[in-house]
């Protein structure tokens, strides 16, 4: 029997989904799931769409290796942490020097650099890599950011490049960097896409809150955004959860979601990686925040109720407004304050890589997020270019197309951030995401009153230390 150009294991959907695409473009895989029911439904599933000849599954690890062209390949779809090590373990009993394993999970790098430095030792090489696009990306052509050890890479080249997302400048997929570079890069990736999701929901509040509009109307107007500067499949699936009526009752669906969202580990890390790196990302963090308030509905329900009695009632809609002129500064304000978000998202990606020495092609970046991912928008063409003229960009927000339309817009921004906070309407992404802009473009802050501030505090501090000092000596 003729030997698997690729192997995978986990076969969960995005395994399976991923594993099917892999057969569809033309290359034998062999599959393997710790329990076998899931590989004989991944089985049955490829010999449904016409795929049975090149895709095989197995029940026991050790014929699942055995079946595959040396150097193997393995890619890992399992559960991040503790059940990638077992996986990883129970692969190295069978795989042989210069055999591949890539984990294509959400998983924390050093966790990746560890691994790596593991499989290492005994001759094996390691990989990260960051699979973008969901189960519908999986199967159809993902965003695919593989790093790890260079020399791998060529090996797995040619089926990731027919895998992944094609667009109109090629496949979305290109080797990140050494070590942890492909997961570390995903999960900012997932943070900038905590961002665009947040200032989406604000855009979406203060349309339907302050402006009045209906679900239809707004969906219309999502539509309508999509066709411009703010074009992308987040504002294009918000156009159509928006007009989504309840199949099962009366009115719109989104009406009956609950107003509760969860985080994963990825954007709170993306957080924690901009402080410990000091990269300012209050977007990015204001839409973690946003989560977070969300969880505490109990809580906010009851807060309604006192300060409601207090006479702060919840926000309504604004009479005397310019309806349509709102729609257009709240079109404003959303790019404006998605320009600052992807700004950052990016600035965390450098510095981490001039940290690690990873040499990530921001430009690069942008172009392989064009397609197959959830933040996939026309909008990163032109983020591509600005890193095209300028490598070394210091920001965003200073690359001559941005800085035009931001001051452009500034006007527009400002107006919906002071009507959001006059009327009592949250909006934390837009608002951090202008004080962000402000301060980046501000030649003096009033930092020298927090220096005088902390130079009092010390001088306090010694002075007490001196007075502590001579009581004992006395």
């Amino acid at each position: 029997m003729a030997l698997s150009e690729i192997g995978l294991v986990g076969l969960a959907v995005m395994g399976q989904n991923l594993s099917l695409n892999i057969a569809e473009k033309g290359f034998p895989i062999s599959v393997f799931n710790r329990s076998y029911e899931k590989t004989e439904a991944a089985v049955t599933r490829a010999q449904k769409e016409g795929l049975a000849d090149r895709f095989r599954g197995y029940k026991d690890v050790k014929e699942f290796v055995e079946s595959l062209e040396k150097p193997r390949r393995v890619i890992l779809l399992v559960q991040a942490g503790a059940p990638v090590d077992a996986t990883v373990d129970n692969l190295c009993k069978y795989m042989e020097p210069g055999d591949i394993i890539i984990d294509g999970g959400n998983e924390w790098y050093e966790n990746t650099e560890r691994r790596q430095a593991k499989v290492e030792a005994l001759g094996l090489r390691y990989m990260g890599m960051g699979v973008s696009g969901g189960e519908e990306g999986a199967r159809r052509g993902p965003s695919m950011m593989p790093g790890g050890t260079p020399e791998a890479y060529k090996y797995i080249e040619p089926i990731v490049t027919k895998v992944a997302a094609q667009v109109d400048d090629g496949p979305c997929v290109m080797y990140i960097g050494d070590g942890g570079a492909g997961n570390y890069v995903k999960m900012v990736h997932n943070g900038i896409e905590y961002g665009d999701m947040q200032l989406i929901s604000e855009a979406y509040d203060v349309l339907h809150v302050l402006v009045g509009l209906s679900n239809d109307e707004i969906a219309a107007v999502f539509a309508e955004w999509n066709q411009g500067a703010l074009q992308s499949f987040l504002i294009e699936i918000s156009a159509i959860i928006a007009a989504k009526k309840d199949t099962e009752g009366e009115g719109f669906l989104v009406d009956k979601i609950v107003d509760k969202t969860g985080a994963k580990g990825t954007g709170k890390w993306t957080v924690q990686q901009a402080a410990e790196l000091s990269v300012a990302a209050p977007t990015i963090t204001a839409s973690l925040d946003g989560r977070y308030m969300s969880a505490l509905k109990e809580q906010r329900v009851a807060a309604s109720k006192v300060f409601g009695e207090l006479g702060l009632q919840a926000p309504a809609a604004v009479s005397g407004v310019d309806k349509k002129q709102l729609v257009a500064d709240v079109c404003e304000a959303l790019y404006c304050s998605k320009i600052c978000s992807y700004a950052q998202g990016m600035n965390i990606i450098k510095a981490k890589s001039e940290e690690k020495g990873w040499g990530v092609d921001l430009g690069g970046l942008a172009r392989i997020w064009k397609g197959g991912c959830i933040i996939r928008a026309g909008f990163l063409d032109r983020i591509k270019q600005a890193y095209q003229r300028d490598p070394s960009l210091p920001s965003l927000l200073v690359d001559p197309t941005f800085a035009k339309d931001l001051a452009e817009r500034d006007a527009a921004w400002r107006r919906v951030v002071a009507l959001a906070v006059t009327h009592g309407v949250p909006a934390p992404g837009m608002m951090s995401s202008l004080s962000y802009f402000d301060t980046y473009r501000r030649e003096r802050l009033p930092a020298n009153m927090v220096q005088v501030c902390c130079a009092v505090n010390c001088c306090r501090l010694c002075v007490y230390t001196c007075a502590i000092a001579l009581l004992y000596a006395c």
